[in-house]
């Protein structure tokens, strides 16, 4: 019960001290789960298609608010949400094809 506490304590705090970062955490975990699903049972493509909206949104949002507000580490957070939007891209011209 302790740790549940604790870990419920932590979210609450990441959400309030800092909120776009938590919702694109949140929408990463959720895109994370859904692609898992689909590679578990291939002929569930709609969570594919789920999982990577989610991660194109994801990657276009922290874009977004390291243009507006850059953070500390600018350059490596571009770099990992322009890999996000590479990968997010190439899955659904994959998805496209098959």
């Amino acid at each position: 019960m302790q740790s549940l506490r604790f870990w419920v304590h932590t979210f609450i705090l990441a959400s309030q001290y800092n909120p776009p970062r938590f919702i694109e955490l949140l929408m990463l975990i959720v895109a994370i789960a859904s692609i898992a699903v689909s590679i578990l049972f291939p002929t569930q493509k709609p969570y594919m298609v789920l999982g990577l909206s989610l991660v194109f949104g994801s990657a276009i949002s922290i874009l977004v608010r390291e243009a507006i507000v850059p953070s500390h580490q600018n350059r490596m957070t571009q770099i990992t949400a322009l890999l996000l939007l590479i990968t997010s891209l190439y899955g659904f011209a994959d998805l496209l094809q098959h």
